[in-house]
C-alpha cells in the first residue's frame, strides 16, 4: 500500500521539533524548582558586631602609674580590673606592666577577697547589696594609694622573713643593698597583707 508523501511530511516535522521543545520545557521546570521560596537574606550588619569587644564585661577599673621595676627609669602601670556578671559576683585581675608593654606580674582576686575588709567598717551585723557594692567600688578605686608604695623595698636592718612566700636569701640580701628599690603592699581578704618588689637579681617580681 502506498502512503502519500504529503501525509508523511507533517509527521516528520512534528517528530523533529519535539525533542527541542521537551528539553526547553524541562530546563524551565528545573529552574522553577530551584527558585527559593523566600527572598535572599540581606548582608550581615557589621556595625552591630563592632559594638561588642573583649572588655564588654568590665565593671570597675583602677589604674596607677608608678616607678617599680626601673626605680631610676620609666614607671610601670599598675591595673586592677573587675569583670563578671555583677560587682559582687565578679573576679578581679591585678597586673603590673612595664614600660615596654610586658606584663611582669599577674594575680587573680575574687570579689570575696576584695569585699572581706568591709567587716571592719560595718556598724550593723549585715549590709545591703547596695552598701556592699559601694564598698567594693571604693576598695578597687583606692587599691593603689600612694601610701602603699614605699622605698627601700627591704631596709638594710630588716631580718630575713619566715614563711612559705619568703624569697631566697640571695634575693633578700640583694634587695637590702638597693636603697632605691620599691615595695608595693596590698591587702587580700581580711588579714592577708602582701608585699611585692622587683628583684633585679631574679629579673621578676618577688613576694617579700
Amino acid at each position: 500500500m502506498r502512503i502519500a508523501w504529503f501525509a508523511v511530511l507533517p509527521l516528520l516535522a512534528a517528530c523533529n521539533s519535539t525533542p527541542s521543545a521537551v528539553h526547553e520545557g524541562s530546563i524551565s521546570r528545573i529552574a522553577d524548582r530551584n527558585k527559593p521560596d523566600t527572598p535572599a537574606l540581606p548582608p550581615p550588619d557589621s556595625t552591630r558586631a563592632a559594638a561588642v569587644n573583649a572588655q564588654a564585661d568590665t565593671l570597675v577599673t583602677a589604674k596607677q602609674v608608678h616607678l617599680f621595676s626601673q626605680p631610676g627609669g620609666k614607671p610601670d602601670v599598675f591595673r586592677l580590673v573587675l569583670r563578671g556578671p555583677s560587682v559582687l559576683e565578679g573576679a578581679a585581675t591585678f597586673t603590673i606592666t612595664d614600660a615596654s608593654g610586658q606584663v611582669i606580674f599577674r594575680e587573680s582576686l575574687s570579689a570575696a577577697d576584695l569585699e572581706a575588709p568591709m567587716v571592719y567598717e560595718m556598724k550593723t551585723p549585715t549590709a545591703t547589696p547596695a552598701e556592699r557594692e559601694a564598698f567594693m567600688r571604693r576598695r578597687i578605686r583606692e587599691f593603689f594609694r600612694p601610701a602603699q608604695f614605699s622605698s627601700p623595698a627591704v631596709p638594710t636592718a630588716a631580718p630575713y622573713p619566715t614563711g612559705p612566700e619568703a624569697p631566697d636569701h640571695a634575693t633578700w640580701n640583694d634587695l637590702r643593698k638597693r636603697p632605691d628599690s620599691i615595695r608595693f603592699t596590698y591587702l587580700v581578704g581580711k588579714e592577708d597583707r602582701r608585699s611585692i618588689a622587683w628583684s633585679p637579681l631574679k629579673k621578676q617580681v618577688v613576694r617579700l
